[in-house]
């Protein structure tokens, strides 16, 4: 490990109510190092579709620079209700109830962190929804060694697609043995 254990407080609020909720899929911390590291070089509005317990918006917020905001989108509203108590004294961060395309109104971002593979699907609209220079990060990849990328003995379309479309700058990242993301930015 090449990152100290330790994760900021926000961060440890959420993954604690990850683990009340029974929540194991949240984002791993190198994952949520890497949001921090590319928030830190964002202004205007991050966002993430898919809340959930509110990991990846606390990694976002942890890195973001004063005067950045992020807004995150959960379906479920108890849950959200939940996260929102946690971030109740963190000025830059609003979670919503609501799906994802409740956000389209804090469009354009400087920054969208994706883990919800069927948002990941409208790639022209979270295009549209990016501001020019706008990184859009896609988690829970399963590495391929392959060209086109093959997962389970199908062609993974969606990575496909991001990785070629002419509208982003895109690269393939390896974070874990096992785990991949993608980060596309907008041209």
């Amino acid at each position: 490990m090449s990152a100290p254990a330790e994760v900021p407080d926000l961060v440890a609020s959420t993954l604690d109510l990850s683990r009340q909720r029974g929540f194991i899929t949240s984002i791993r911390n190198e994952t949520g190092r890497l949001l921090a590291t590319l928030a830190a070089s964002r202004t205007g509005t991050l966002a993430e579709l898919g809340t959930g317990c509110g990991v990846g918006s606390a990694w976002l917020s942890s890195g973001a620079p004063k005067g950045a905001r992020v807004v995150s989108a959960e379906l479920d509203p108890v849950l959200a209700e939940d996260v929102q108590k946690i971030f109740a004294r963190t000025d830059n961060v609003d979670v919503i109830a609501g799906d994802w395309s409740t956000l389209e109104q804090y469009a354009p971002f400087s920054l969208l962190f994706v883990d919800v593979r069927e948002v990941m699907e409208s790639i022209d609209v979270l295009a549209d929804l990016m501001e020019p220079g706008g990184m859009v990060i896609l988690d829970d990849f399963v590495p391929s060694a392959f060209w086109p990328p093959i997962v389970e003995g199908r062609v993974d379309t969606v990575r496909e697609q991001w990785l070629t479309d002419e509208r982003f700058a895109a690269v393939e990242m390896l974070i874990d043995v096992d785990a991949s993301l993608i980060i596309a930015t907008r041209r």
